[in-house]
């Protein structure tokens, strides 16, 4: 065998060693839970600890905002102020993002809303509002499930009721794949930071300006790097399991909650149109909103829109005048 070819196997050879060491270290990496964001704390639950942050009323009646995949709490940050001034307002970041725990395992569905009820539990939360986008629809309608005195009303905000992830990149599929996924994990934490955004464009409109939807420009990138290998990829499975199992407007026609379904109809993940027609068809009384000119994000993208339309879904504060029912009057005898 010519001496040049002996060096090349070598190297090869060293280099898929090397490969197959990252993608073991790369997958065993874990996390622990800290404070990220100001005003927020930490709630342990029997699967992780949660950061958890709450503002608003403290005598509202609640509303809890659910983020989505490869995102965190900060998604939320124009439009939970809009939301306070009679609600008491929480946000959680899920298992394997944001603040909270990135445990070596347990991300499925349930056991995300187990670990938010639990949380919601200890903070006294009842006759909730539950807010999801995106993969946070999977959550809140899994909460709903398992526990309905907890989260009684239901906001769904761009989450398709049957796939997953419909419009994937190719890249998006390459980095699920075995040691090729891992290997892109490593050289995500120091890719620039634009390269990393512009991961983010199909969750918008076509044309929005990323950066102006976040008091950090960085943020969506700063996210994505918070997680590790292991939650990045078996949140993404563990979603797809759960609507493979049970399409969310199956589950949510079963668990009986009121349910609101917002869409951005020029969401370039999901064919909203399609996706609001179903809920519509297969969820009794479910109230939809199809926004135009929005991607992906209607909270992040046009907050001032979103915010009324869950203020006028959430349970009434303490006090607030209702509607008189008309009494049947009587005829004369």
């Amino acid at each position: 065998m010519p001496r040049w070819l002996k060096i090349t196997l070598g190297v090869i050879a060293g280099l898929v060693v090397l490969l197959l060491i990252n993608a073991i270290v790369v997958s065993n990496a874990t996390k622990d839970a800290y404070v990220r964001d100001s005003g927020a704390r930490l709630v342990e639950t029997s699967n992780g600890t949660l950061q958890v942050l709450e503002q608003g009323n403290p005598r509202g009646t609640p509303i809890v905002l659910v983020h989505c995949y490869t995102c965190s709490m900060n998604r939320w940050d124009d439009l939970a102020p809009l939301l306070e001034r009679d609600h008491r307002v929480i946000r959680v970041d899920l298992l394997g993002h944001g603040g909270s725990d990135k445990p070596s395992a347990g991300y499925s569905i349930d056991d995300q809303a187990t670990a938010v009820a639990e949380a919601l539990a200890k903070l006294g939360v009842l006759n909730a509002t539950v807010v999801g986008h995106s993969l946070g629809g999977s959550v809140v309608t899994a909460l709903t499930q398992r526990s309905p005195q907890l989260a009684t009303r239901v906001v769904i905000i761009d989450q398709s009721a049957e796939d997953g992830f419909e419009n994937q990149s190719f890249a998006q599929r390459v980095s699920y794949w075995p040691i090729v996924g891992q290997a892109a994990d490593r050289l995500l934490q120091i890719a620039p930071t634009s390269e990393v955004t512009d991961q983010y464009d199909d969750a918008f409109a076509p044309g929005y300006e990323i950066s102006s939807g976040f008091e950090n420009p960085d943020q969506p990138a700063d996210d994505l790097r918070a997680m590790t290998y292991t939650s990045y990829k078996d949140t993404h499975d563990a979603e797809e399991d759960f609507v493979a199992e049970g399409p969310l407007d199956e589950r949510l026609a079963a668990s009986h909650a009121p349910t609101m379904v917002i869409f951005g109809a020029e969401d370039q993940l999901y064919d909203a149109q399609t996706a609001v027609d179903r809920y519509r068809q297969n969820v009794p009384g479910v109230q939809t909103h199809l926004l135009p000119g929005v991607g992906h994000s209607p909270n992040v993208e046009r907050p001032n829109l979103v915010a009324p339309l869950i203020l006028s879904w959430a349970a009434p504060p303490p006090g607030a005048l209702r509607p008189a029912k008309k009494k049947n009057k009587k005829k004369p005898a």
